[in-house]
């Protein structure tokens, strides 16, 4: 390995490009910041070590005559290099010289000049700063730009460097993920830098900071010379501050395990043809993952819910599934069959006490297979085909079983479905919503089975305390059987019915001790409902239920999430301070009470807007209507031009303990509607509020003693 060199030097007669088998960039703001201060904090006289820029040369002979690199490489004056690690700096670098030129450009006295005319120093111009790093223009013909660094055209992320950060121009419709998001976010990153610098130091202080970039940042280059070594080190190699996701890793292994085949089993053009296949798959997952730009999908999160779907079930956590897919399934030594003898080892056996085990439900604990069979199966090109294209299409599924309303091929009420699981929390279902959603195609059926599985989330994980692991391994398991086709959502449906029986007594009515005993607990503690965790859920779909048919809905479930530190969204119409009034309207209840009514499920209502804080305190009667300022102009909503549930509310003439208590019998009623269950009788339902008559006790009037 040679002395480090400065980056004007790395970029002598060479074109840089980052290959198909890695990922795009990743650096974000903890990153940038620390590059921008050693760039800024470098003092006089010192270099900056960045660490080892490892490249593979790409011979001549492999440049097709088309490619917009031969005829710099033809002549032998440029050599093209894919680069094996060090690509995100040199994005960075190249990011900041992009911006760099940009904010030199944009200054007002360099305003209407071409980049020959505008000058960095005595002899540099910016237009020499583009030829040293950014692009050459083909002198002759069609002219054209060869950039010196970028990415391969398989890349997902070739063209978005291309037009929409190093300029381009004529780029049509441009693909953008998660990793686009970051070079924009990079390149705009450094424009607010270098302005700022720019305004404090001015043009003497991005001269220096310039050369500091070029001259006295300082890399190692290491040239690889075989094409193994490459596919290995790519493994093994991390970039500062963000290490290579299973995702990442397991791209290049399965490009890797393309190169063992022999000719025989993978001519050329099925090679060419199945490594397309691996980087259109990457495209696809890349891009539906982050599809949502500012809230991407977790790239673990998914391979593992996949590698669920196509292999197996494993109750083990952390890295088991990656593990399995890099130690197990695609390793060279399937491709190559090299099947030796096992050596018997005697091995100890580690005790573990009961509490170290993970009881599923009440029935047992799942089976643990005592160890994993060795793979010895022959790896055929097939298997690695098959497997990326299952990736491929699961993870269009994955993506809508998050942003249901941004997939055109579901129906508005598969997405209205689809979106109160994730309003209600899908516990360990959305593996299964995505094994579902690829491999049935009729809506009504979906739909169906969208809606058990979000009754089964509520019921049992809402309104009892089943524990949130109960029966995950069996539905878990589900998923594998669905995509193979061994099971039917008529029968899952009845699975799901089945374990929800114990919910119910034998005459059918919902046995509500469960759900008694978990508010009794919030009682206790002074929070009542309002401390229950499907209170949100449960009022907005109430308050869906009160929206007329066709008309525009006055809250969303966005407007819940925006203080998600405090309950603001939801209001105590009485309030749990009081005034004076509000004592008066309520002294026929004993004080110790009327917390019990302050928190009780009829006084909790969902606000459209978060101004109607200000309410918090007020009379009822001013609650109900809108305040004016002097000159007439609305102060803050009242109930009465809220939401359905403040209109309905805003309907009643005062707020007091027989309201309470009737809003909340209404609200449990629609409860058994809306969820399919039945209570015994009004007693239970009055039971359920802590309010009235039977105020905290048992439909038979003994008191339920806790179970803490």
């Amino acid at each position: 390995m040679e002395e480090p060199k400065p980056l004007d030097s790395c970029f002598e007669k060479k074109l840089f490009r980052i290959p198909d088998y890695q990922r795009g960039y990743a650096w974000g703001r903890e990153q940038l910041d620390a590059f921008w201060e050693d760039l800024t904090n470098l003092p006089d006289g010192r270099s900056h070590y960045t660490g080892v820029l490892t490249l593979k040369n790409i011979p001549t002979t492999e440049v097709r005559q088309d490619d917009k690199e031969f005829w710099l490489v033809d002549d032998h004056s440029y050599k093209l290099y894919h680069i094996v690690d060090g690509q995100q700096r040199l994005t960075t670098f190249t990011l900041f010289l992009q911006a760099f030129v940009e904010l030199i450009r944009s200054l007002p006295e360099n305003e209407g000049q071409v980049d020959e005319e505008i000058y960095l120093a005595d002899t540099l111009s910016i237009a020499d700063v583009e030829k040293k790093f950014l692009f050459k223009v083909k002198p002759a013909g069609d002219a054209f730009r060869t950039y010196k660094f970028g990415y391969t055209v398989d890349n997902p992320s070739y063209e978005y460097m291309r037009y929409r950060i190093l300029g381009e121009s004529d780029s049509g419709t441009v693909c953008e993920t998660f990793y686009t998001l970051n070079l924009s976010n990079g390149k705009q990153y450094f424009k607010e830098r270098l302005r700022a610098w720019h305004e404090e130091k001015g043009s003497s202080g991005l001269r220096s900071i310039y050369r500091t970039l070029t001259k006295r940042f300082l890399l190692n280059e290491y040239i690889i010379k075989d094409e193994f070594d490459v596919f290995v080190a790519f493994e093994t190699m991390n970039n500062r501050g963000k290490t290579l996701s299973n995702l990442e890793l397991l791209k290049n292994r399965l490009i890797y395990l393309t190169t063992l085949y022999t000719d025989a089993e993978l001519d050329p053009a099925e090679y060419k043809d199945l490594r397309d296949s691996i980087n259109d798959a990457w495209k696809e997952v890349y891009f539906q993952l982050g599809r949502n730009k500012s809230k991407p999908l977790n790239d673990n999160d998914f391979l593992r819910a996949h590698w669920m779907m196509y292999f197996k079930f494993s109750r083990q956590t952390g890295r088991d599934y990656i593990k399995f897919l890099l130690e197990e399934q695609f390793t060279p030594q399937r491709v190559h069959r090299k099947i030796v003898q096992r050596v018997e080892l005697e091995e100890a056996e580690e005790q573990t006490s009961d509490s170290d085990l993970e009881v599923d439900d009440e029935n047992g604990l799942d089976e643990v297979e005592s160890s994993r069979p060795v793979i010895e199966a022959e790896l055929r090109p097939n298997d690695i085909r098959d497997y990326v294209k299952s990736l491929k299409a699961s993870s269009v599924h994955w993506f809508r079983t998050f942003y249901p309303s941004m997939s055109d091929d579901l129906t508005s009420k598969e997405i209205e479905w689809i979106q109160r699981l994730n309003r209600l929390g899908m516990a360990y279902f959305r593996p299964l919503l995505m094994a579902i959603l690829k491999n049935f195609e009729d809506p009504c059926q979906r739909i169906g089975i969208f809606k058990e599985i979000e009754r089964f989330v509520f019921v049992l994980f809402r309104l009892t305390q089943a524990r949130s692991n109960y029966r995950s391994s069996e539905f878990s398991n589900a998923v594998r059987a669905i995509d193979r086709g061994e099971l039917g959502l008529t029968e899952l449906k009845e699975r799901l019915r089945r374990r929800m029986s114990y919910a119910f007594t034998d005459d059918g009515h919902f046995a509500h001790d469960d759900f008694y005993l978990l508010l009794q607990k919030k009682f206790e503690n002074g929070q009542g409902y309002y401390g229950w965790s499907g209170l949100r859920y449960f009022l907005y779909e109430y308050e869906l239920e009160l929206l007329p048919s066709g008309r525009p809905k006055k809250v969303y479930w966005s407007d819940l999430l925006k203080t998600p530190n405090d309950k603001i969204s939801i209001e105590h119409v009485y309030p749990q301070t009081e005034t004076a009034a509000w004592r008066l309207t309520f002294e026929s209840i004993r004080e110790q009470e009327r917390v019990k009514y302050c928190n009780s499920l009829g006084n909790l209502l969902l606000l459209s807007l978060a101004i109607n804080a200000s309410l918090q305190n007020d009379e009822f009667a001013e609650k109900k209507n809108p305040k004016l300022n002097r000159d007439g102009t609305k102060a803050r909503n009242g109930y009465a031009d809220g939401s359905h549930s403040e209109i309905e509310v805003s309907r009643c003439e005062t707020w007091g303990p027989n309201e309470i208590l009737e809003r909340g019998i209404r609200l449990i009623r629609f409860m058994e509607k809306r969820w399919d269950i039945r209570f015994a009788d009004d007693q239970v339902r009055e039971a359920l509020l802590f309010i009235g008559s039977n105020n905290g006790e048992e439909p038979d009037g003994q008191d339920l003693e806790s179970d803490s």
